[in-house]
């Protein structure tokens, strides 16, 4: 199998955060297994272009290219820090913009963070069913980790790096159901 296209999205509005750190932490594990070309979006830079836009036939450049690079994914992973019990606002507003059948089939890892354990059914109640929403093929695994799983932004806690293990397995094996097999060499 040949490099696959892994694309991160950071709900985020900073480029370093403990979702970052999360979602960096599953494409590390990803990465240990197999060959990777990685492109990360991050929300909050997208948000001078983003947060105006209203007409999706007037895409700005920069968002064009964060879309395509989405729609043009052989692996997703993506996270938000959960406000409210939801994730970001402008996370959503650049998902609003892909075309309902973009997504059609492509894996996807959901992570979050946030403040309490209050906010861990995100996962399942927001993500899940958002991307479910664009038949995307959600990997069993999701991850959550509360404020207190890191010190320093580096993930600390023994059990969140297991899960993301987990997840980085799962989304390795379902990519490669859908990658061609590449002729042994004769």
């Amino acid at each position: 199998m040949g490099k696959i296209k892994v694309v991160t999205i950071s709900g985020n509005f900073g480029a370093w955060s403990r979702t970052r750190v999360l979602i960096d932490t599953v494409v590390e594990r990803i990465e240990a297994q197999i060959a990777i070309q990685r492109t990360d979006i991050v929300v909050g830079d997208l948000a001078p272009d983003l947060g105006a836009l209203t007409d999706p036939k007037a895409i700005p450049p920069r968002v064009a290219g964060a879309l395509a690079a989405i729609t043009g994914a052989d692996l997703l992973v993506v996270g938000s820090p959960v406000y409210k019990g939801a994730y970001t606002g402008l996370f959503k507003h650049l998902i609003d913009f892909i075309d309902p059948t973009a997504l059609d089939g492509v894996p996807v890892v959901l992570t979050a963070t946030g403040g309490s354990p209050r906010h861990a059914l995100v996962i399942e109640h927001q993500l899940r069913p958002l991307f479910g929403f664009f038949l995307a093929h959600t990997i069993p695994t999701g991850l959550f980790a509360q404020d207190s799983d890191f010190t320093d932004y580096r993930l600390t806690n023994p059990e969140i790096a297991t899960r993301a293990a987990r997840a980085a397995e799962e989304a390795v094996r379902i990519v490669a159901l859908g990658q061609p097999a590449i002729p042994d060499a004769a």
